[in-house]
């Protein structure tokens, strides 16, 4: 579903078939262009990009100097008309090529400063280093390639989710923090707020917490791991 009380699309889901529907967008300011008195912004949502125009012959000069300070990652919503492209202004690279959207309104949820690594790249641009990516992981997760990869996730666990309860499975969530056991294996430890220089530990020997349930008649039984090694 993607009308919320703020928005009524997701911009990158627009198509043809949305011409001369008026629309209410959220989203990150990808990019902006100025051209010939035009100011151009590419919007992004977890859907994808659409291209919004703010002209003079359809938004007011407010909104018209308004959208020509915004700046990349900038959180804007924006109202406006869905209009078909001229043929010669086609996008045969972006899902939304067909179409943009003729903006009259636009409101500023929040101003960013200039991002510490680019989320914008054209196409041979190289990565930031590692490092770099690491320490501003939020920003890093908004590249197209890990939204995909967090949305493959997400369809992975539930087409799993789905398959094991058809055939009877139950989830049950089981300790992902237990005692630390004496067998020698190298757990990650845990300090203890409350029972002074204790610790509790990330357990590597699942059977510990699943053999109760196996024994309480719950045989067929699953549990999607979330642990990181």
């Amino acid at each position: 579903m993607s009308a919320t009380s703020l928005r009524t699309h997701l911009g990158g889901a627009l198509r043809a078939e949305h011409v001369t529907q008026r629309v209410r967008l959220g989203g990150w300011v990808h990019r902006r262009r100025d051209l010939g008195g035009i100011v151009f912004i590419d919007l992004r949502d977890r859907a994808g990009l659409v291209q919004v125009a703010f002209g003079p012959d359809w938004a007011s000069p407010d909104v018209l100097a308004r959208a020509g300070s915004l700046g990349g990652e900038t959180v804007v919503l924006v109202e406006g008309e869905v209009v078909a492209r001229p043929a010669g202004a086609k996008n045969p690279e972006m899902a939304t090529g067909d179409i943009e959207v003729h903006a009259t309104g636009l409101t500023v949820i929040s101003v960013a400063a200039t991002p510490a690594i680019p989320v914008a790249r054209a196409k041979g641009d190289e990565l930031p280093a590692e490092e770099l990516r690491l320490k501003h992981r939020h920003l890093d997760l908004r590249r197209p390639e890990l939204q995909a990869n967090l949305m493959l996730r997400h369809r992975l666990l539930q087409q799993a989710r789905r398959t094991l309860s058809e055939l009877g499975f139950l989830e049950i969530e089981t300790p992902i923090l237990t005692r630390p056991t004496p067998e020698g294996a190298r757990d990650y430890l845990v300090p203890s707020r409350v029972r002074g220089s204790t610790a509790i530990s990330r357990s590597r020997a699942a059977f510990v917490t699943r053999t109760p349930v196996t024994t309480a008649n719950r045989s067929s039984h699953k549990s999607i791991s979330k642990r990181r090694s």
